[in-house]
C-alpha cells in the first residue's frame, strides 16, 4: 500500500484528539452543554429551548419528561444530520415546566410561532381571518364583514379563507335577504332611497319602505340560513311567494322569485357537495422536491367558506406526520378550533394533539383521517389542490432562481444573489422626504422585510435635504448600514444583503460607494440602474463601480426582472410618501401650541378664519373667543411673537 493510500484511510475511532475533526468537536461541545444542562433537569412535563453562544433560540421541543427526552441529545452520533448540526450549535438550555404534556404542547406552539427557531418547521402566517358578522347594535341589524376581535355586539359566522371569499358571499347575501349595507352616519341621513334599493339589494328602512316587523323577518331569514338551515328558508320564502301570487300580489311575488333564484344560486357554486359536514376544517399536506403545501378548507354550516394555502418553512428533513404536528400546533394557536379536525396526515401523538385542541376551544375536538364517503371526496379535493399549488410554487421558485442567476451572469456576481435591496426616494419639491426599501430573494418579494425612512437631514431640516436626492439617498444608505453593522456584525442572521440596487445612474452609484468607503463596508455588490430617455422602460442603463455603463436586450427576462423590483420599489417609496403628506394635512401653527388641542383649534380657526388671523390677533380678540381665558390667550400671543 502506498503512502497516499494509507493517508487516506479513515482513523479509527480511538485514534485521540489530533483525528478530531471540528464538526465532531462541536456537535461534542454541544452534547456536553446539553449533559451540563441535565443536571438540574425535571422529569415532569415541559417545554425546553436550545440556544447558541449568542443567545439565539435553535428548536423549541416539548416533552412529557424533561430530563428523558433530552438525553437522547447527548450522543450527536446517533442523530440525524439536522439534529447533528442542531446539538453542534448548542452553548445552553431553557426549560419551563407545565401541568401536563397537552398544556407543553401548546406551549411549545405558541413559542415556536413566536420566536421562529432555525430548526423547527415554522409556520409563516400573521393574518386572522375574516368572519361575516350580523350586527345586533342598531335597531335595523346589518351584515359586515369583520376582523379582529369580538368586541361588537351581534352573532359571527366563519372563518372564511380571504377577504374574497366574505365579499362574494355578502354581495350573494344582498340578493338574497336585501339588509341595509350602508353606515349608520350615512342611514341616519338618507332622504330618498339609494342605488342599493333601486337594484333590489336593500328594502330601504333609511326612508320608511319597510316595516319593523317585515325586516325582523328577513333578519331571521338571514340568520337561518348562515346558521345552515338553507332548506326550511327556502321553504319559507316558497310559502309567501305562493301565498302573494294568490293575493294577486304578483310584483311581491316575483321579488320572492328572485330571492330563492338567489338562494339556489349560492348553493349551485359551492363547488364541492359539503352538506354532509356541519363543522370541520380539511387540512391535506402534499411534499415534494424537500417543500410542503398544506390547503385548509373551512366548512362551517354545511357551506364551503373557501380555502387557504399555507408553506411551512424547513420541511425538507421532515416527515408529513412531523409537518402535520408542527402545523396544526402553531395554526390553531391562535384561531378558532372547529368540533371536527379532517387531516391527509395523522399527527404524531393524535391523541395528545387532540388532548390540547379540545383544551384550547373548551369543548372536545376529533381529528381524523376521512375513508369514504363525502369526506372522502372532500379530502381528495383539498389534496389536489395542495399538489397544483405546491407545484405552482416550486415553478415560480424554478423561474425566480432562473432569473437570480441571469441577473448574477449580467452583473458579473460571483455567486446567486439570495437577497437584493432596492433603493428609491420619493417628495414633491422637498417636502414630507422619505426613501424605501424593497427586499427580494429566491421566493419572491420579502414583504415584511420593506422599510421606509423619513428623511431627517443633518441639521434636522426635511426641506433642507428632500431636494437634494443625492443628499436623501447617502442619508438612507447610512442609517441602514450602520444599524446592520451594529447589530448584524458577524453577518450570520440573514439580514445583509448580497446585492443592492439603487434607483439612478452615475451620480447615486458614486454616493453608495461612499457611503460603504465610510463604514467600512466590503463584498456587497452595487448597482444603479438608470432610467432611459423619457423615461422609456426597456432602455434603462445598469452603471457597476469600474465599469461601462451597460444595456440589457429589450426581451431580456432579466431586464423584466430588474424593471418588476425597481417599479415594486418605486411604488413603496410614494405610497409612503403619500401617508406621511396625508398626515400632515389639516395641520398647523396652532398645533404646535401647548394647551391647544383639536377643540380650541377649531373654535380659534372658525372665529378667526386661518391660523394667520390667529397671529395677527390682538391679546383683547383672543380674549373674546370662547373657551380662550388670558393666560391661554396669553401661550398664544408669546407663539407668534416670540421677540417680544
Amino acid at each position: 500500500m502506498s503512502k497516499a493510500d494509507r493517508d487516506a484511510r479513515p482513523a479509527p475511532e480511538n485514534a485521540g484528539p489530533a483525528t478530531e475533526t471540528p464538526e465532531r468537536e462541536s456537535g461534542e461541545r454541544g452534547a456536553a452543554a446539553i449533559k451540563f444542562a441535565l443536571k438540574t433537569m425535571p422529569a415532569s412535563p415541559g417545554v425546553y429551548r436550545m440556544l447558541s453562544d449568542t443567545g439565539e433560540v435553535l428548536y423549541v421541543g416539548k416533552a412529557r419528561s424533561l430530563k428523558h427526552r433530552v438525553t437522547s441529545y447527548t450522543q450527536p452520533g446517533r442523530l440525524d444530520p439536522r439534529l447533528h448540526r442542531m446539538v453542534a450549535n448548542t452553548a445552553s438550555m431553557e426549560v419551563v415546566t407545565t401541568g401536563t404534556e397537552a398544556e407543553a404542547l401548546l406551549l411549545e406552539a405558541n413559542l415556536i410561532k413566536k420566536l421562529k427557531p432555525r430548526y423547527n418547521v415554522v409556520l409563516r402566517d400573521d393574518k386572522s381571518f375574516p368572519y361575516l358578522l350580523l350586527r345586533l347594535d342598531h335597531e335595523w341589524p346589518q351584515v359586515v364583514k369583520h376582523r379582529g376581535a369580538r368586541r361588537k355586539n351581534g352573532e359571527y359566522f366563519g372563518p372564511f379563507a380571504s377577504a374574497g371569499s366574505v365579499n362574494q358571499t355578502v354581495t350573494a347575501l344582498q340578493r338574497a335577504f336585501p339588509l341595509r349595507s350602508c353606515t349608520d352616519h350615512v342611514f341616519a341621513n338618507r332622504a330618498r332611497p339609494c342605488l342599493q334599493h333601486q337594484i333590489k339589494r336593500c328594502v330601504a328602512p333609511c326612508v320608511g319602505l319597510v316595516g319593523e316587523e317585515d325586516y325582523e323577518r328577513l333578519v331571521d331569514d338571514t340568520r337561518a340560513f348562515l346558521r345552515g338551515r338553507t332548506r326550511e328558508v327556502q321553504e319559507r320564502l316558497a310559502n309567501r311567494m305562493q301565498e302573494a301570487a294568490e293575493t294577486l300580489d304578483f310584483e311581491q311575488a316575483a321579488g320572492f322569485r328572485d330571492r330563492i333564484r338567489a338562494l339556489n344560486h349560492i348553493q349551485a357554486h359551492q363547488g364541492i357537495n359539503v352538506a354532509a359536514i356541519d363543522e370541520a376544517d380539511v387540512i391535506a399536506l402534499s411534499q415534494a422536491g424537500g417543500q410542503a403545501c398544506v390547503q385548509v378548507f373551512f366548512v362551517r354550516q354545511g357551506r364551503n367558506y373557501g380555502n387557504r394555502a399555507y408553506y411551512p418553512a424547513r420541511t425538507k428533513d421532515q416527515n408529513e406526520n412531523e409537518i402535520m404536528t408542527a402545523f396544526m400546533g402553531q395554526f390553531y394557536e391562535d384561531k378558532e378550533v372547529p368540533r371536527l379536525v379532517l387531516v391527509s396526515a395523522l399527527p404524531d401523538e393524535k391523541e395528545l394533539m387532540a388532548e390540547a385542541l379540545s383544551t384550547r376551544a373548551g369543548r372536545k375536538v376529533e381529528i381524523s383521517v376521512p375513508q369514504r364517503g363525502d369526506r372522502r371526496v372532500l379530502m381528495h379535493h383539498a389534496l389536489h389542490n395542495a399538489k397544483d399549488a405546491l407545484a405552482r410554487r416550486m415553478a415560480e421558485s424554478a423561474s425566480q432562481r432562473a432569473l437570480l442567476e441571469g441577473l448574477a451572469e449580467r452583473l458579473g456576481m460571483d455567486t446567486v444573489p439570495q437577497r437584493i435591496e432596492v433603493y428609491d426616494n420619493s417628495h414633491i419639491q422637498g417636502s414630507q422626504p422619505v426613501g424605501g426599501m424593497i427586499v427580494a430573494g429566491p421566493d419572491g418579494f420579502m414583504k415584511n422585510q420593506y422599510r421606509k425612512f423619513t428623511i431627517k437631514g443633518e441639521a434636522g431640516s426635511q426641506e433642507a435635504i428632500g431636494g437634494d436626492d443625492y443628499g436623501m439617498m447617502r442619508e438612507v444608505l447610512t442609517r441602514r448600514f450602520a444599524r446592520l453593522l451594529k447589530e448584524d456584525p458577524e453577518r450570520d442572521q440573514g439580514a445583509w444583503p448580497d446585492l443592492i440596487i439603487v434607483d439612478g445612474g452615475q451620480g447615486q452609484l458614486k454616493i453608495a460607494l461612499e457611503v460603504f468607503e465610510e463604514l467600512g463596508v466590503a463584498d456587497v455588490a452595487l448597482c444603479g440602474v438608470a432610467k432611459g430617455p423619457d423615461r422609456d422602460a426597456g432602455r434603462e442603463k445598469f452603471f457597476l463601480p469600474g465599469a461601462t455603463p451597460f444595456l440589457l436586450p429589450e426581451r431580456d427576462p432579466v431586464l423584466y426582472f430588474v424593471q418588476r423590483i425597481r417599479d415594486e420599489a418605486h411604488r413603496f417609496a410614494i405610497g409612503a410618501h403619500r401617508a406621511k403628506r396625508a398626515s400632515q394635512i389639516g395641520r398647523s401653527t396652532l398645533d404646535d401650541i401647548p394647551g391647544i388641542g383639536p377643540r380650541r383649534k377649531k373654535t380659534l380657526l372658525h372665529h378667526f378664519g386661518s391660523a394667520k388671523a390667529v397671529g395677527d390677533a390682538s391679546m383683547t380678540d383672543l380674549e373674546k373667543v370662547d373657551g380662550i381665558d388670558r393666560t391661554v390667550a396669553q401661550k398664544i400671543w408669546d407663539h407668534f411673537h416670540p421677540n417680544l
